[in-house]
């Protein structure tokens, strides 16, 4: 439940279309509902812009199931992540409007299409191997009310292919800039732009990287003052900081 479904709610009461104990009713669960083998917030689109999320690992489907129908009810948006095809089966029996993002790795339902950020968020991968972890950031980004777009594939090994694209870059509100490897791309997206710029070490690469280490270090050490890093592979994180950032005036 967010603000506009609050206010929605007064509006009903104050037109005596819905009465103070029915009203009562829509909000007993706030702020939190107890399920007993999970507590799901749903105070938190109020409190914090967008509902809660669903982590997928670790929670049987039928779980985490449950807990997304909790979630759709209150008419928010609804996002899982890593999520599995038996998790997702158990969320299409309960909720036929999902769906299932496999590259991504995620299960969303969209229930407000109301667009949110002020600008474009662009999502860039290095390559093709990091496309996995930079759809979970455009699918996040989407899901809280933002135009998205991506360019995919324009690593430094062909840098041409992303000062092809230099239009898309310059329209952006904020970026997102997925890579593994070395983690160097964000460091030149950083300098080709005046925005935020927000990296993600990604774990491809040969031993010497490290799983994403030597990315995350490289990133954190970028001379551009534009970029910020999340954690390896987080392309959730970085969708919705970036959600965040688009947000503001």
């Amino acid at each position: 439940m967010n603000s506009d479904s609050i206010r929605k709610l007064f509006q009903q009461v104050k037109k005596g279309t819905l009465s103070p104990d029915e009203a009562v009713q829509q909000l007993r669960h706030m702020p939190f509902e107890d399920l007993g083998f999970a507590n799901v917030d749903h105070h938190r689109a109020l409190r914090a812009g967008m509902a809660e999320v669903i982590f997928g690992p670790g929670k049987e489907p039928k779980q985490l199931a449950t807990i997304f129908a909790k979630l759709a009810k209150h008419g928010n948006n609804v996002l899982a992540t890593r999520v599995t095809k038996e998790q997702f089966r158990a969320v299409k029996r309960k909720l036929r409007k999902a769906e299932h993002h496999p590259l991504a790795r995620c299960v969303t339902l969209t229930q407000d299409e109301t667009v949110r950020g002020k600008g474009t968020i662009v999502v860039v991968s290095a390559g093709t191997s990091d496309i996995p972890v930079a759809e979970e950031a455009l699918v996040t980004a989407q899901i809280m009310g933002n135009e998205v777009q991506h360019l995919y594939d324009v690593g430094v090994a062909g840098i041409h292919r992303l000062l092809a694209r230099h239009d898309v870059l310059a329209n952006a509100r904020v970026l997102i800039v997925c890579a593994g490897m070395e983690g160097a791309l964000p460091s030149v997206v950083g300098g080709l732009v005046r925005v935020p710029v927000v990296a993600v070490p990604t774990s491809v690469g040969y031993g010497a990287s490290y799983k994403g280490i030597t990315a995350l270090l490289g990133m954190l050490n970028s001379c551009a003052s534009n970029v910020t890093v999340v954690n390896i592979d987080n392309g959730f994180g970085a969708g919705y900081v970036a959600s965040i950032i688009n947000r503001l005036e």
